[in-house]
Parts: C-alpha cells; sequence; structure tokens
C-alpha cells in the first residue's frame, strides 16, 4: 500500500457532519420516533425487559402487534410484505443507496421451512435483476440448514446416512441460490454465525466462491473481526482466491454474537475465539481494510460497519491510493435505521453505499428486532452517537423554520 502521510480529517473528501443531508428522508415526526426509540435502547435493563414482553404478548395473543410495527419495526425494517418494502428501496435510491434485502424470519429447524426461505431468497434475486437500487443480496446458512447440523460438521463429526442427505440437501440449496445470483449477476452474501458452526459455513462459502466467482465476486463470504483469529483466515482466504484464478468476495464486520461466544467458551471451558477488548477488535477490524487494499486487485469488500473511524480510514485509504469514490470492488454498509450520518453522507460524496433492508412478518421478525436493540445497548457510545445527531438536526430544523 502506499504508505504516504496520514490525512487530517478535515482533509477527507467526505463529513459525517451534516445531519442535513443524513435526515433527508425523514419527516419531523420521524425524526421525532426515532429520537425517542433510541432514548429507550440506551437502557439494558430495558430493552431486555420490553424485548420479552413483546415477545410473550404476541406469544398469547394480545393486539401489541400495530404498536411494534408503528415504532421498533418502523424504524429498522422495512415492512412485512414487497408492496412496503418497495417504498424504502425507492426512497433509499433517492439518495443514491442500494437496499439490500435481509429476509430476517428466524428459528426455521425444518425442511418445509429452509425450501420456504429458499423461495423467498430466490424470489429477492429475481427482483435485483430488474430493480437497479437492489446491488445484492443477503443470507444466512442457518436459514436453509440445520444448526446442529452445521455445528456436527463443523466439529469434524461422522454423519450418519440421514445426515449426510440432510449435508447434501443444504449443499444443493445454496449452490441453486448462488447460480441464480451468477445469472442475474448480482453479488450475494453469506452472513458469518457462531463461530462453533462457522467452519462448516466457510467451507460452503469458499466452495461457491471458487466457483462462481471467476470474473468477479459474486459469492460473498464474512469475517467477523471480534475473532482474533480471522485476519489469518483473511489472508489465506486470499492465497486460495490468487491460486485458484477467482475473485474473493469479502464482507467484513465486527460481530454479533459476543456474549454468546463468550458464554459458551466458559462453560465448556475452551479459550474464548473472541478478542479481550474492543480496541483489540477495532485494531483487527481496520488491519483487514489495510490488507484490502493491499489486494484490491483480487479482493471485492463490503464495509459492514457504524463505526466512523474505519469508515474514515477507509476513505483515506481509497484517496491516498488515488482510487475512485465509486470504486466497483468497495462497498460501505450500515443497518437501516442506524448511521444515517455515514451512510447519507458517504452516498452524497458519490460513494457506494447499501443499507440493510430486514422484512419479513412482525412475529418471525421479532427476535432480529430484540437482537439488534441488546447489541445496540452494549456498543458503547452508539445509543450516545445516534441520539447526538438526531437532536443537531431538531435544532437545525428548528432555526431554519
Amino acid at each position: 500500500m502506499n504508505k504516504t502521510k496520514k490525512i487530517k480529517g478535515s482533509d477527507l473528501p467526505v463529513s459525517f457532519e451534516d445531519t442535513s443531508i443524513a435526515f433527508q428522508h425523514k419527516s419531523d415526526h420521524e425524526l421525532i420516533l426515532s429520537y425517542l426509540i433510541f432514548r429507550l435502547t440506551k437502557n439494558p435493563f430495558l430493552v431486555k425487559f420490553l424485548s420479552q414482553a413483546a415477545k410473550f404478548t404476541l406469544s398469547i395473543g394480545l393486539p401489541v402487534k400495530p404498536l411494534i410495527k408503528a415504532t421498533v419495526f418502523k424504524q429498522f425494517c422495512g415492512g412485512e410484505k414487497k408492496e412496503e418494502y418497495s417504498k424504502v428501496i425507492a426512497k433509499l435510491s433517492k439518495a443514491a443507496i442500494g437496499t439490500i434485502l435481509d429476509y430476517s424470519v428466524e428459528g426455521t429447524k425444518d425442511e418445509v421451512g429452509f425450501e420456504d426461505t429458499k423461495k423467498e431468497l430466490l424470489n429477492i434475486i429475481e427482483q435485483s435483476k430488474s430493480n437497479p437500487n437492489i446491488p445484492c443480496t443477503c443470507m444466512k446458512m442457518t436459514a436453509i440448514g440445520s444448526f446442529e447440523l452445521l455445528e456436527k460438521i463443523s466439529a469434524n463429526k461422522t454423519l450418519s446416512e440421514d445426515e449426510q442427505r440432510e449435508w447434501n440437501s443444504i449443499k444443493n440449496r445454496l449452490d441453486v441460490i448462488c447460480k441464480a445470483s451468477y445469472q442475474t449477476d448480482k453479488p450475494i452474501y453469506i452472513d458469518a454465525e457462531e463461530s462453533w458452526i462457522q467452519a462448516a459455513i466457510d467451507q460452503l462459502a469458499e466452495e461457491m466462491m471458487s466457483k462462481y466467482n471467476k470474473n468477479k465476486a459474486i459469492v460473498f463470504t464474512t469475517i467477523q473481526l471480534y475473532r482474533w483469529d480471522r485476519i489469518d483466515y483473511f489472508k489465506r482466504l486470499i492465497e486460495q482466491a490468487r491460486s485458484g484464478s477467482y475473485k474473493l468476495g469479502m464482507k467484513i464486520v465486527r460481530g454479533a454474537y459476543l456474549e454468546g461466544e463468550r458464554e459458551r467458551a466458559h462453560r465448556l471451558e475452551y479459550k474464548s475465539p473472541i478478542n479481550a477488548t474492543k480496541s483489540e477488535t477495532d485494531i483487527e477490524y481496520n488491519k483487514a481494510l489495510e490488507i484490502f487494499i493491499d489486494n484490491i486487485d483480487v479482493v471485492e469488500i463490503c464495509v459492514g460497519t457504524h463505526n466512523e473511524n474505519s469508515c474514515k480510514l477507509l476513505v483515506q485509504y481509497m484517496a491516498e491510493n488515488k482510487l475512485a469514490n465509486n470504486h466497483p470492488h468497495i462497498y460501505f454498509s450500515q443497518l437501516y435505521g442506524m448511521s444515517d450520518n455515514i451512510s447519507f453522507n458517504l452516498a452524497n460524496a458519490g460513494y457506494n453505499v447499501s443499507k440493510y433492508l430486514p422484512f419479513g412478518p412482525v412475529e418471525s421478525t421479532l427476535p432480529y428486532l430484540a437482537r439488534r436493540a441488546e447489541e445496540n445497548t452494549a456498543i458503547a457510545g452508539q445509543m450516545s452517537k445516534e441520539l447526538e445527531i438526531i437532536v443537531k438536526e431538531r435544532k437545525r430544523r428548528k432555526s431554519v423554520h
């Protein structure tokens, strides 16, 4: 990489401080709703209580669905059906932001459910064919295959005949999905999950990348940089891509299963796969950005983060190396309903930006919403930052009225 003098923040070609750009898509009423939701999610105890209460009241049939749909669901999800999320896609497209539709139905555990999810993914891929505002799709392997089987494969345990047939079914489903993505010429991101099932997911993703990424990255795998072993894995994947003459599709995130990882490691008495501190994770994440820039000829990346410093660092590397803002190998991505100051300002400056937009029945997306709220409270400063920029925009609007 071109080791030039560090660029000062004020010299970067984009700033994340312009709230008029960040909230151009929100009405005053929507801004107030966002403020109230982020105020609530600052309190970890309240988040846990409300999450459990919502699940319970829905399970016994109390009529709370309209309230959930009008508040937290509206903030973080695109809708239950195509007619609803299509409006969100159109709104984001006005700001030159693409949408990654995320079918966030969780808890599927049988072959019928796995097949239904496959059909839904194929439907999204088909939609993306004629819609330039859907630049790619995403999926979780546990949405099309058994968690327990992925765990057994990851532990290198011998499979029964029935399990082998089930494993073949998972591979076939994934191949059908990846082939459809290849034929549509739109990437698909395979999410990372818990470390004790990740080896099986990695195996599948690597097979699909070597098969479908000959000319460009269609299949993307994901690494969670809160794991201390992922930088070495990233380097190995780059070597494999070079020796196999294919492009490496890589989505990098910090990680989403921290509490579960540490609890399991403690309970089963093995070394935790998670970095001891967040600062160590930040260092690993930014190291991955540098490795990417050094290998941009063979790697295409999706930078999935709400961390302003990491986004600024990549912008800096791009400027230092004279890479176009809309370089085809680089996408920035944030979750819908969060970090709009990053997403909208990057898009306004001409960078490739997408938002993850979960959709699905309110009842089925509730586990996602609960996890999202609980994760957000665990991120030091994230809720304070969300509130800070909302307050700043409300003050700005009052001053111009």
